[in-house]
């Protein structure tokens, strides 16, 4: 849906209890959630004025100039493409883009290609979530694909003000579609034990003084009966410990974060993610795309832009976050991070109230 706001707004809103990946169930949005999603595309429509009258946009603006002309003297070319509705459009730049265009004429117009992601009244981690990930920007490990440099600014939904000193964690599959850190049916080859030491494309980082964090990761690939995507976590009030991870604090905003299918086509047809023989779910279908857009204005797509001639050169995208302060959540998990690796724990599920304290559950 195209709205009238010139900010186009996104609200993620993920499905109470269902979870993201095979053999777990789907329920649809309750009568409560649709008016969840109303209630906060409202607050979203207020930022949408805000971020500009404040500074925030321009400021925005003129941080991802620089972040796209750093990368732009690394290849030397640079073409656009940006996310402007949820599925089924083309997001190709509608005005001549040259590769040699001054990062100022390509942002010209980002106002109206701003994104806000909204904040879930019930988030949906899936259940490959890892507690204990160490705190660092630079996740993609050398993994093979397409190279990510990925945005987030996070604001407060209800004052439209960035929010300094939360702990934002990230984490996608890699190009042919497996999570590292865990062992288990469905996420690659379950005779590879070493997996469970694995870290890579996970990560947290600390915002800034303007709610910014800046990951260095990798476009992911896909896996059975779900769309590309990335999930993401806020952390309120942690503390980060000596061994480089956090503790404390709540967890108060769980999302997942989409491609358009125009750069998901594009990325699937080059190597490492052309190898993957498992079907592609098209965003169309994605249960939980539809679930985060039904009944709301929603656009949970990133932005973005390409850094070279080609899409294997790499993308720089970004999005706004609008986190509630005061909520809380309690993610799913199977295996922690511990100082001897990967562990298998009892887990628990979506909204279960077992405390959290710095992503590592309590003892029994």
């Amino acid at each position: 849906m195209q709205l009238k706001n010139p900010i186009t707004l996104s609200l993620l809103a993920g499905a109470i209890l269902a979870l993201a990946h095979p053999g777990h169930h789907e329920e649809l949005d309750s009568p409560a959630l649709k008016l969840y999603k109303r209630d906060v595309g409202h607050g979203l429509a207020k930022c949408a004025t805000q971020l500009e009258t404040s500074g925030l946009q321009a400021r925005a603006e003129q941080r991802r100039k620089e972040t796209v002309e750093l990368h732009r003297r690394r290849q030397n070319q640079l073409h656009i493409r940006d996310t402007d509705a949820v599925l089924n459009k083309s997001h190709q730049a509608t005005r001549p883009v040259s590769p040699f265009m001054p990062a100022d004429e390509i942002f010209k117009d980002s106002s109206k290609k701003a994104c806000l992601l909204g904040p879930t009244a019930e988030g949906e981690t899936g259940p490959y979530w890892i507690p204990g990930e160490r705190v660092r920007s630079e996740i993609r490990e050398g993994e093979p694909g397409v190279p990510v440099i990925l945005e987030q600014q996070y604001i407060d939904v209800e004052t439209c003000k960035p929010i300094p000193q939360l702990y934002a964690e990230l984490w996608g599959c890699n190009a042919t579609g497996v999570y590292s850190g865990l062992v288990v049916e469905g996420n690659g080859n379950p005779s590879d034990l070493g997996n469970r030491d694995r870290t890579f494309l996970r990560g947290i980082q600390q915002t800034d003084a303007e709610g910014v964090v800046t990951f260095d990761t990798l476009f992911p690939g896909h896996y059975d009966g779900r769309t590309t995507h990335y999930h993401n976590i806020a952390h309120f009030h942690a503390k980060r410990l000596p061994n480089n991870t956090i503790a404390g604090g709540t967890v108060g905003h769980v999302a997942q974060i989409f491609w358009d299918q125009d750069a998901i086509d594009r990325v699937e047809s080059t190597y490492p993610y052309n190898t993957n023989e498992i079907p592609i779910t098209l965003n169309a279908v994605d249960r939980v795309v539809r679930q985060e857009t039904e009944y709301s204005d929603s656009d949970p797509m990133l932005n973005y832009a390409f850094l070279g001639e080609a899409i294997e050169d790499g993308l720089f995208a970004w999005i706004t976050v609008a986190v509630n302060l005061s909520a809380v959540h309690y993610p799913y998990y199977t295996n922690v991070w511990t100082a001897e690796g990967g562990v298998e724990v009892d887990g628990t599920e979506d909204g279960d109230p077992r405390v959290v304290d710095g992503g590592l559950p309590q003892s029994a």
